[in-house]
This record gives structure tokens, C-alpha cells and sequence, in this order.
């Protein structure tokens, strides 16, 4: 096979949660770890730092990767899902899998692979793991899926956890309570290994004070140990103080991710790279500095509040669930306080969009579309949602269409948003512009 007809295979062969949903979803981590064997368990052979949450995740694993990147660190990367290519889920120092190691691996597995029936995230797990073992990298940062616990990822024994938050998202499959989730997410937690929490919350903070006690692991709260102030918002970064609560030291710091969400995930990256630097991964402040200023140049991480248009302005985020969109709704009206606000939307079905639905704003306009895949909730239902809840709307097929509606519609001095789904942004044409690359 070629990388074209492996990749096909791939996505056609394997049952690939975020394509259909549930019947992609495996209860436990056996198929991984028979992978593990059936390859010499490649995660015995590199340090690894394990990352969880409901929101933020991605982000945080990326400014990780690149504060270590910087520093000098042979660093794997194992995120998901995609935006525009496959290989942006696996990569060494920001470069993508080679697609020649994509075709190899594939082979090499085919059979045995077939004989177990792994998911398409499972395979894609092990694949990261037997690619980051051959390059004998440093270390790798390697982001959770869904879960925690039963997540693929982790067979692996890390030398840092780090748990970004708690929201209600994937409740079929988490658990339909704060509590519940947090303990999925808990699962991540091992005997000895230091934990940073990314949010101190009152419902989840006893479920990983019980879970860190039993596993003899040392607990940080990052909300604790650091405060953000000074904060000035920027089209496209951020600028702000954070001051460590412990000994009153304060630094300044500009991101190039520059969404107001970003403030809170900047306390996590700072309390795992505190807690990396005790675990023998010292970072210099200059490269720091320089790495969270340049995440995006140095790992390709996209559509975390990507601007891509101005007058009107044009955003492009991830946010796919009620804590993520409230995060976007705060930022907006923090940055864009007086504008009119077009929000180009699309969701797939297992969301709880009631929720959703009922903090938008009743002012705005919106242009409701849906993705490609078996999965997404069509653009005609969505429309129907939204009007019994009083907003206004079209709906279009076409994500393209629904944007090109909204820049019709908007005066220059109005912003449009585009959210609800990385494979709403996929099918965006900015994301598969050949004038768009990945590092």
C-alpha cells in the first residue's frame, strides 16, 4: 500500500470514535496492550508525561512539548483528533510522522491487527508509542482521548500527570456527575508519579486527594500555586503577569495562543514544568519564554482561537461542549466587548446541546452546518434546536457556504466565530488551503 491507500485503510477499516460515535468506544485497554507486546512494548522505552481533562488538554500538551522542544529534548507529541492530516497526531520536535513510517507500521501490524479488531484509536495509540521507541526520543507528551482510566494511552507508567480540568462532557461513557468523570479522569494517577490538577473544584478535589493518597503520589493544584493578572488580550496572543503564590516571584509572558482560556492553562503548563524541573527536565527561563510565545511555530498546533480574517474579524476554535463554548463566549465579550457576534457552528450528536444551546446569546446571528461524517448532528436538526430556544439561523450543508453567509451578512467592525467541532474546522477551506502547513 501507499500512504494514500494506508490511510484509507486505516479510516475505513477501524472503527474510529470521533467518526461514529460509540460503537467505536472499548471499555478496557486490552487490545492495546496485546499491540504493546505484539511490538516489544515500545512505551517501556521512552519517559512519557501523561495529560487528561475535559478541556485544555490539547493546548496544555503543547505548550509542554514545546518548553521542552526548546530546551533541547528529543520531544515525541501524541495528540488527537486531527485537523487536516492524519500525521498532525504524531510527531518528534514538532515535525509530523514521516508517512513512509505510517505505511511500514501498517503493514507490519496488519495481521495481527485484524486478528484482535482494535479501534482506529487504539491502533493509532501504538503506532505514536513503536515510532517515539525507534527515535529513541527524550521524552514524549502524550495527550488522553476521551477518558482517563480505560484510555489507551494508558498502559503507559509516566514520570508526571497532569489533569487540566473536569467539565460534563461524554457523560454516556465518563459518568453523569462531576465526581464520576473525575474519577475516569483519575485513573491516570500512578503509584509515585507526581500529579499536577489543573482547576481545584470543589465536586472533583476529594475524588483526586483519595486517588493521589492511595497511589502514594505527590499532588499539586496549579489554581493554587499561581495567579494571573495584568492580562492584556490580543487579536492573535496574550500578554499577562503570573505570580507564583508560594514565593511571590512574578514573571511576564506572552502566548501566541490567544484565547482568554488560555490564561488558565498557563498556570497547568507552569506547574508541570515546575515539577519537570524536579524530575530532572530542567527548562531555561529564555527558552520558556521563547517556547510560549512560539507554540504554534514550534509544535503546529491549530484552531485554538486561530485568526484567519479581519474586517470583520474571523476566529476559528475547537470548543466543542458547554465549558469550552462559555470559555469562547467570556473571551469574547472580555475582547470584542461591543461588537455584533456570527457564530458559524456545527456539533455532533452525543453532545448535550440543550446546554449548549441555552447560554448563546439570543443577539447574535448564526449559520448552523454540520460535518462529513456519520456522527455529526445535520445542520437541519440543529437549526430546529436552536429556534425552540429563540435563536435565529440558517442552516447549510456546507461549512464553506454557512462562513461565506456570515462574512455576507457581517459589517466590518462585527466578529465571526467558527466552533463546535474539529471536524467542522476540517472542513473549513482555510485548514485544506495548500497555502496552509503543518511544521
Amino acid at each position: 500500500m501507499n500512504y494514500e491507500e494506508t490511510i484509507q485503510y486505516l479510516f475505513a477499516q477501524l472503527p474510529m470514535f470521533s467518526r461514529i460515535g460509540g460503537a467505536a468506544y472499548k471499555e478496557d485497554i486490552t487490545n492495546t496492550v496485546k499491540l504493546m507486546e505484539f511490538l516489544g512494548n515500545p512505551h517501556h522505552q521512552f519517559k512519557s508525561i501523561h495529560i487528561a481533562g475535559t478541556n485544555g488538554k490539547g493546548s496544555t500538551s503543547h505548550m509542554i512539548a514545546a518548553m521542552l522542544q526548546k530546551q533541547g529534548y528529543k520531544t515525541g507529541l501524541y495528540t488527537s483528533p486531527h485537523i487536516n492530516d492524519f500525521r498532525e497526531r504524531i510527531r518528534i520536535n514538532g515535525q509530523m510522522i514521516e508517512e513512509s513510517f505510517v505505511v511500514t507500521f501498517t503493514e507490519a501490524v496488519k495481521a495481527f491487527s485484524e486478528s484482535i479488531s482494535p479501534s482506529f484509536f487504539e491502533l493509532t495509540v501504538a503506532m505514536a508509542f513503536d515510532y517515539f521507541a525507534k527515535e529513541k526520543i527524550d521524552i514524549a507528551v502524550i495527550e488522553t482521548g476521551m477518558g482517563g482510566r480505560l484510555d489507551s494511552t494508558n498502559v503507559i507508567n509516566p514520570i508526571l500527570s497532569v489533569i487540566t480540568n473536569i467539565g460534563m462532557d461524554h457523560t454516556a461513557f465518563l459518568g453523569d456527575s462531576i465526581p464520576k468523570i473525575a474519577f475516569e479522569k483519575a485513573g491516570i494517577i500512578k503509584q509515585h508519579v507526581p500529579v499536577i490538577i489543573g482547576e481545584r473544584d470543589p465536586e472533583s478535589e476529594n475524588v483526586f486527594f483519595e486517588k493521589a493518597k492511595n497511589e502514594n503520589s505527590e499532588i499539586l493544584f496549579a489554581s493554587d500555586k499561581y495567579e494571573v493578572s495584568h492580562v492584556k488580550l490580543n487579536h492573535n496572543s496574550i500578554e499577562c503577569d503570573v505570580t507564583d503564590t508560594f514565593n511571590g516571584h512574578t514573571e511576564h509572558f506572552q502566548l501566541d495562543l490567544s484565547g482568554s482560556y488560555q490564561l488558565k492553562n498557563i498556570k497547568t503548563v507552569l506547574a508541570a514544568e515546575y515539577m519537570l524541573h524536579k524530575l530532572g527536565f530542567p527548562i531555561d527561563p529564555e527558552n520558556e519564554k521563547y517556547a510560549l510565545a512560539h507554540v504554534k511555530q514550534l509544535t503546529g498546533i491549530h484552531g485554538r482561537w486561530d485568526l484567519i480574517g479581519s474586517n470583520p474579524y474571523i476566529y476559528c476554535d475547537v470548543a466543542h461542549n458547554t465549558e469550552g463554548i462559555q470559555e469562547i463566549l467570556h473571551h469574547l465579550q472580555k475582547n470584542h466587548p461591543h461588537a455584533h457576534y456570527h457564530f458559524v457552528m456545527g456539533f455532533v450528536r452525543d453532545k448535550d446541546l440543550g446546554k449548549v444551546i441555552n447560554i448563546l446569546p439570543r443577539s447574535a446571528e448564526y449559520y448552523f452546518s454540520n460535518a462529513h461524517i456519520p456522527r455529526a448532528l445535520p445542520h437541519e436538526e440543529l437549526l430546529a434546536l436552536a429556534i425552540q430556544s429563540g435563536l435565529s439561523g440558517k442552516s447549510f450543508d456546507d461549512v464553506n457556504d454557512a462562513l461565506d453567509s456570515a462574512k455576507a451578512d457581517a459589517n466590518e467592525e462585527d466578529v465571526i466565530v467558527i466552533c463546535g467541532s474539529f471536524f467542522i474546522l476540517a472542513e473549513l477551506n482555510h485548514y485544506k488551503s495548500p497555502n496552509f502547513r503543518n511544521p
